[in-house]
């Protein structure tokens, strides 16, 4: 078959059945992403004689005698088309990897499709940006340059409020400036690679059968029928893999997390389970060897609801675990519980108290929905090191746990990462890497396992499912007595995250009021679910939703502004976040405070309003909660970093954290190029490497500039000490009046050249690449940040339909080191919780199957769901960060559903209890009793 791609003929034998997404990028087109192969989200969008296409659901054969142009070809040579452009301009990506298919898509639009822009791209789907700044951009491709006048803006990408001074020797590239990523150009075309974008020569292919059974017993395997299949290489079940306990969720301290997995177990505890693995030639043999695998199970009772599992009776997951192995009751299904109070009697002070709100909220399965899959490709150096490139936000703690499973020394191991389409914590895990090494190890052959879809939701993890009950007293005054919470959280079928998560949910989320009296119970229990794990957040959406609530409960029962309440009870700087000052959480500092600020700025934006109306007949209501989260995770976060300048004048950064859309890549840049004062053109990045620096916690935990951020600000501060040093040594003047330029080093003498600042540093202070300075951060401290979201939404109460009418976020982000990047942070924190809000929630059937694991049933928003947002940043400052920043990846997630939900209740006149408040919980909250 005969048919050009991008201008380029080529000549190909597609196979019967194949689609034109596998043979374009199995004939060298990697420009085309994969997201779903089912048709739902638009990664792989090609154009086919000029007309749009979902390349996966696409027959291959359809291709002949066709032009097929993806986003490479969209523009000649290096040129970009108008829309790529703009997606450049206005920062229309994070991940970036549906850009190159939403880059296609757009390409064909026209000013007539301007109007209809949400159903023109409806058909593509971005889980990071909120769709602002892709709207934002196909406008201005259509039609022209357009200023523009929507919410949050002031111009060069900040938003108002904005502190973005840059450091004083900043040039264009320093910090406080919406510098544009540096793979920006090669992002949109599709171009940047991502894990799955540069083969390894003769890799074999993976694939996995899962278990049918929520709890089983594997009998028997019979693989020989599956080992003669044509081109299968080996076939993996329990018989060969280690008999090694660990997690999948990764931390710094492994201990973090309870030891219940086995790579390969002869227990299944949830449907899904992967149950053996084929490595194979082609996809083709792999996939047809798993059919022939035939499994004897003997099926076991099974557990689904939390409340059940922890009963007298419920099946046991995991009774062979004990306390030693981090799973506290394993006789009750418990594998982690906090029950204490603080400041006195809880019920005696409720009893007391002038007025008390209750409720129980109920939270669901949320899936990351990152476009890009989980998976890796792994094979063996010319040394004989196993080496892993891994779609993984924690590269470092993959290594060592790989080294443990397998008894390997960690330097026999490197992972690494390129950029990867997305995490949102869900690549905090560890779930293709070690089935890989076991096939590396074993075949001595590379090896590739890319998940599906169908496997994201059925094999990786989810959101904590939790049962929340809030219990507050107040004063008349409205100033709070008392707190009470009781929780439950699910954690499936592994308990990877299952401690951290409980017991972070009910931190920030209940330290951020002053309340005397407080008791807090939880408990985290197994059941045959598949398995929860961390989320962005970290359970605090999820509290924060309840305490959010009961909170707008209160003001509505006393006829108190909401956020006159939040301000009479909220914590100031300076206030312990203990009621009876102890020591929990004595790593926390008030490094800066701007809730002040927050709550003044949303309440300012809603009052204002948008000029949006609702509908004629519709319900209209209006919501506000507020947030507090530490600027990293407790008990340290490490990262080392090295700065190194080359005898040309170009300077090597080096850093252990991974870009998955979090920018964290753009603003190190930013850092040494307004330390060094240069532009990005002088600074080569090597990031992300378990080779490259000592050691890297990873990209959790909103660490990326807080940590990795502030160890690499000390490591070209000490590389910037070095060469004001050396050039006042070599010219005989002082020190302090040595100033580094581009151009070398300024001293009252001359200017000193890089390559004689290298050649003449101390010995100690080089190595054959060049000058380098060395930086480090541990986390010894956090500081705390602060959010307050806002809404009006109207309901339409014949059908229970909710529309968002204005969406404002107020951020306390401290310095803002790259105000376009930041605002889309926030911005893309917004859609998500809009989503887990109205939309989202992975359901599971009486059987435990995942009965919507396809994004066609699996509500992402589209560009239609997401009204642009607001953000307002406070005018903060913070003593802990790198020049002033603050943390703000996660927590402008958390406090958007509680928003919503308080919007809803107040819109319907009564309260709703249970996510996602989809319309049908809406419209039947209105039958039993709202307006």
């Amino acid at each position: 078959m005969r048919f050009t791609v991008d201008g380029t003929p080529r000549d190909a034998e597609p196979r019967a059945g194949q689609c034109l997404r596998t043979l374009l990028r199995e004939t060298g087109t990697t420009s085309v992403k994969k997201g779903c192969d089912a048709g739902d989200c638009g990664a792989c969008s090609v154009l086919v004689d000029g007309t749009p296409v979902h390349s996966c659901i696409t027959p291959a054969h359809r291709a002949q005698g066709r032009e097929v142009t993806t986003a490479a070809g969209l523009a000649p040579g290096d040129e970009l088309h108008p829309v790529q452009e703009a997606l450049v301009e206005h920062f229309g990506f994070q991940c970036g990897f549906c850009t190159p298919g939403m880059s296609v898509t757009a390409s064909t639009f026209d000013a007539d499709d301007v109007d209809d822009l949400d159903r023109r791209l409806k058909g593509n789907l971005c889980r990071c940006t909120g769709y602002r700044p892709i709207r934002e951009a196909v406008r201005e491709a259509v039609l022209g340059p357009v200023r523009e006048t929507g919410a949050g803006y002031t111009g060069g990408g900040a938003a108002p409020g904005a502190d973005t001074s840059p450091a004083p020797t900043a040039g264009a590239d320093g910090v406080g400036r919406s510098v544009r990523p540096a793979p920006a150009r090669r992002v949109v075309q599709g171009l940047e690679p991502y894990t799955f974008d540069e083969p390894v020569p003769g890799s074999l292919v993976l694939r996995v059968i899962g278990s049918p059974h929520a709890h089983a017993r594997i009998r028997s395997i019979d693989t020989a029928a599956a080992r003669a299949v044509p081109g299968v290489v080996a076939v993996f079940t329990h018989e060969d893999a280690p008999a090694v306990h660990y997690s999948t969720g990764r931390h710094e301290h492994r201990t973090d997390d309870p030891d219940d997995t086995l790579l390969l177990d002869t227990v299944v505890r949830h449907v899904g389970q992967r149950v053996a693995a084929v490595v194979a030639e082609t996809a083709g043999a792999a996939e047809a060897a798993c059919r022939l695998i035939e499994v004897d199970y003997e099926v076991l009772p099974a557990v689904l609801d939390p409340e059940a599992a922890r009963a007298p009776g419920a099946p046991l997951l995991h009774a062979d675990r004990t306390p030693a192995d981090r799973v506290a009751e394993p006789h009750r299904n418990v594998i982690a519980s906090l029950h204490e109070g603080h400041g006195g009697d809880i019920d005696a002070a409720l009893a007391e108290s002038a007025v008390t709100v209750s409720g129980t909220w109920r939270t669901q399965r949320v899936s990351h929905a990152q476009l890009e899959t989980h998976g890796c490709v792994g094979w063996l150096d010319d040394d004989g090191r196993l080496v892993i490139r891994s779609s993984t936000q924690v590269p470092f703690l993959t290594r060592d746990e790989i080294a443990h499973i397998f008894d390997l020394d960690p330097d026999r191991v490197r992972v690494h990462t390129a950029r990867v389409g997305g995490g949102f914590g869900g690549k905090q895990e560890i779930f293709a890497e070690d089935l890989v090494a076991l096939a590396v190890l074993r075949t001595g052959r590379p090896v590739a396992y890319e998940f599906s879809r169908a496997e994201e939701f059925q094999r990786t993890s989810v959101r904590h499912p939790m049962r929340v009950a809030v219990t507050l007293g107040a004063d008349a005054a409205g100033t709070l007595t008392a707190m009470k919470i009781d929780l439950l959280s699910d954690t499936g079928a592994y308990g990877n995250h299952a401690i951290g998560v409980m017991f972070h949910s009910l931190a920030e989320s209940t330290t951020i009021y002053r309340a005397p009296v407080r008791r807090l119970d939880a408990e985290v229990v197994y059941t045959n679910n598949v398995p929860s794990g961390a989320f962005r957040g970290y359970g605090l959406g999820q509290v924060v939703l309840a305490v959010e609530s009961a909170m707008d409960m209160l003001a509505e029962r006393l006829d108190i502004d909401p956020f006159d309440l939040r301000r009479r009870n909220a914590v100031v700087e300076g206030d312990n976040l203990h009621p009876d000052q102890d020591e929990y959480e004595s790593d926390l500092v008030w490094g800066s405070y701007g809730l002040d600020q927050c709550l003044d700025l949303a309440q300012g934006a809603l009052e204002r309003g948008n000029g949006v109306d609702a509908p004629d007949g519709w319900l209209v209501g209006e919501g506000m909660a507020a947030a507090m989260i530490a600027t990293m995770a407790p008990r340290g976060h490490i990262a080392h970093t090295t700065a190194t300048l080359r005898p040309d004048g170009t300077y090597v950064l080096r850093a252990g954290t991974v870009e998955f859309g979090n920018g964290t890549h753009t603003v190190l840049r930013q850092i040494a190029a307004s330390v060094f004062d240069v532009g990005f053109d002088r600074l080569e990045a090597r990031f992300a490497d378990t080779d490259e620096v000592r050691h890297d916690t990873g990209a959790f935990a909103s660490a990326g500039i807080t940590v990795t951020g502030k160890a690499l600000h000390a490591a070209c501060l000490t590389l910037r000490d070095r060469m004001r040093l050396t050039a006042a040594a070599l010219t005989g003047t002082d020190e302090s009046a040595a100033v580094v330029t581009g151009d070398g080093v300024r001293t009252p003498a001359r200017i000193v050249g890089f390559g004689e600042l290298v050649a003449a540093a101390p010995a100690a202070e080089r190595t054959e690449e060049g000058l380098v300075g060395d930086g480090a951060e541990y986390g010894d401290l956090r500081s705390l940040a602060f959010n307050v979201h806002a809404t009006r939404v109207a309901v339409d109460p014949e059908t229970g339909t909710v529309r968002i009418l204005q969406n404002i976020q107020s951020a306390d982000a401290g310095f803002v080191m790259n105000p376009a990047q930041c605002r889309g942070q926030i911005e893309g924190g917004v859609a998500q919780g809009v989503g887990s809000a109205l939309y989202e929630e992975v359901m599971i059937g009486d059987d435990g199957r995942v009965i919507n694991p396809v994004f066609r049933t699996y509500r992402v928003p589209q560009s239609a769901d997401v009204p642009d947002t607001e953000v307002l940043f406070a005018s903060t400052n913070d003593d802990l960060g790198p020049f002033g920043a603050k943390s703000m990846s996660e927590s402008p997630y958390n406090p958007v559903s509680a928003a919503i939900g308080n919007a809803i209740s107040r819109a319907i006149g009564v309260r709703v209890f249970e996510q996602p408040f989809s319309r049908d919980r809406v419209w039947r909250a209105l039958q039993a009793g709202g307006r």
